[in-house]
């Protein structure tokens, strides 16, 4: 039987050829992203000073919708051809597998949204030290966002039509990353200290990195009985 490590790394080189051989899955999350972002204008007006200030919450609740939008995809088609039960079956632990996949997960989702952040701080008006801010908080925040998700996708992820109920089940779970991280980036704005912030954001992903996997893959045994 091949180490855990060759595995791991065998895993993350088929999702990331399955990604590659489906590019809509990159594509769609970030153009839903920008066009998000680019409608808010429309809905509360053009003045520049106003979507500086609003420019942090309007780019955190897009990432949050875009990388919901994303979340079906993580295992739905695993389960469907058997690929999960050769994983639960390899001997591996599955918890480490199961985090082998987040990671192509959100460098799928988490990191391209990263790239387009720049771009549409340039379009809200924001200045670099906020988009710097900004960018801190969601590499902190996004891969929180996609360990929480893996738990509810695998809760769902032998239902049918499971979206809505994903939805139900991870969308409360994401307000605290969303509140503590467009707040220490308006905190940041207004002058005052954004580590508090910060230090709760790293604290909900390494507490997300050790808790997630293990009950994503908790869940995944159930889903498969």
């Amino acid at each position: 039987m091949p180490g855990l490590s060759h595995a791991l790394l065998a895993l993350i080189r088929r999702d990331v050829r399955l990604v590659v051989r489906h590019p809509s899955e990159v594509a769609h999350p970030v153009m839903f992203f920008i066009i998000v972002v680019a409608v808010f204008p429309f809905g509360v007006g053009s003045d520049p000073a106003l979507l500086r200030e609003i420019a942090p919450g309007i780019i955190w609740v897009g990432a949050l919708l875009a990388t919901l939008l994303s979340l079906d995809a993580l295992f739905r088609s695993d389960f469907e051809d058997g690929t999960l039960e050769q994983l639960a079956l390899s001997g591996h632990p599955l918890t480490i597998l199961v985090l082998g996949k987040v990671f192509v997960h959100w460098c799928a989702t988490g990191l391209p949204l990263l790239i387009a952040t720049p771009l549409l701080g340039l379009f809200l008006g924001m200045t670099t030290e906020t988009q710097l801010t900004l960018l801190t908080a969601l590499v902190l925040g996004t891969p929180t966002l996609s360990l929480i998700g893996s738990v509810g996708t695998a809760l769902t992820v032998g239902i049918r039509r499971g979206g809505l109920l994903l939805t139900l089940l991870v969308l409360p779970l994401y307000v605290p990353v969303l509140i503590f991280g467009a707040s220490g980036v308006l905190a940041a704005n207004a002058g005052l200290p954004a580590a508090g912030h910060f230090y709760f954001l790293g604290a909900m992903m390494v507490l997300a990195l050790v808790l997630a996997p293990l009950a994503a893959s908790a869940a995944l045994r159930i889903s498969l009985n």
